[in-house]
């Protein structure tokens, strides 16, 4: 590769490389649709009569916590022409998320809705609308070349991969991510209401991994890829044959673990905190763990800044405007730290 950064701390280098001097960051590709949180908390959907309107969207999400992070980020998506889709587009505005690339739907497709429910802070769920929704409707020629090389970073989600044409767009800004040195990342996202099939998804996921250079999930979604329960050192010797040269696996309450192909294995644990609800964790994940990398810290470092902005997003109502600033991630890892010693 030309001229470009590595991850580096001192004996930590793990060899991740990211193109310099390019105007983005991260530049996500996929779903972005609206969020109604439950404000009634604490009772079941059926009695729940008051809802707070967010954008969503796993790829919007991250796309929002790396701004908030303060990286360069754009977007690339479709969204419903009316008044929803130009709420999420002015919001990702509003945070510093370039949309020169967020198309407007023309062929009357809605936007997704998902409406949560907070029965207790483990008790949370969420019904969605999906159906012929915008964000599927994204083109393959709607991929812009000199878009996708002015990034480091090409974010992937899984709900991409789902349907077509959303499909074969992803796939081809993966091609043209790989043909100008532009690092991919694959979340994969899974959710069971956008497949047809277990083995739709299997074949689609492997296929997307194995083109990636870094794979985030959790070990349900590994097993999902694999079409078999398994175990993580299966999960990346596959993968190593490959071409990623990181695989993070998510557990929840456990914590969170990365396998580099050098056969280096980091792990960071989850932060106990006071939780409202349970969704978006992953995503706010995802964005510190991304940040850090970029920002050239040591992949133990990136699990704890995952780990702490998850933590950070759970406590709060939202997800996508619960995602917190760099400031705020390193007040809660001091205050942690301090806790733990008194």
């Amino acid at each position: 590769m030309d001229s470009e950064t590595r991850v580096k701390k001192g004996a930590l280098d793990v060899s991740i490389a990211f193109p310099a001097d390019r105007s983005f960051d991260v530049i996500a590709l996929g779903r972005a649709c609206i969020d109604l949180n439950a404000v009634d908390y604490n009772r079941p959907l059926e009695e729940t009569r008051t809802f707070a309107k967010y954008v969503g969207g796993s790829p919007a999400n991250i796309a929002i916590g790396t701004a908030r992070l303060g990286l360069r980020v754009g977007f690339i998506g479709k969204v419903s022409n009316d008044g929803m889709g130009k709420f999420v587009v002015s919001y990702l505005n509003q945070v510093g998320v370039d949309t020169s690339h967020l198309v407007f739907d023309q062929e009357g497709h809605k936007i997704g809705l998902a409406f949560t429910e907070i029965k207790s802070p483990t008790e949370c769920s969420i019904l969605l609308y999906r159906d012929e929704v915008a964000d599927l409707y994204i083109k393959p020629e709607e991929m812009d070349e000199n878009y996708i090389a002015s990034s480091k970073v090409l974010l992937i989600s899984g709900t991409a991969l789902a349907k077509s044409p959303s499909r074969e767009a992803a796939f081809r800004a993966v091609e043209l991510a790989r043909r100008n040195q532009v690092a991919v990342v694959f979340e994969l996202d899974y959710r069971a209401y956008s497949w047809r099939s277990p083995y739709e998804t299997e074949v689609y996921y492997r296929l997307l991994a194995r083109l990636s250079d870094i794979v985030i999930g959790t070990r349900e979604e590994f097993d999902i890829l694999e079409g078999r329960p398994g175990s993580d050192e299966a999960t990346v010797k596959a993968l190593f044959e490959f071409l990623p040269k990181l695989v993070v696996v998510k557990r929840g309450v456990q914590g969170s673990a990365a396998y580099h192909r050098d056969g280096r294995v980091y792990s960071a644990p989850a932060f106990h905190t006071q939780v409202l609800k349970t969704f978006g964790a992953g995503d706010a994940y995802a964005s510190g763990l991304l940040y850090a990398l970029l920002q050239g810290e040591d992949v133990e470092t990136a699990l704890t800044m995952g780990s702490a902005a998850a933590a950070l997003v759970v406590s709060r109502h939202s997800s996508s405007e619960a995602m917190p600033t760099k400031d705020e991630i390193d007040h809660f890892l001091q205050e942690y730290s301090e806790r733990s010693r008194g």
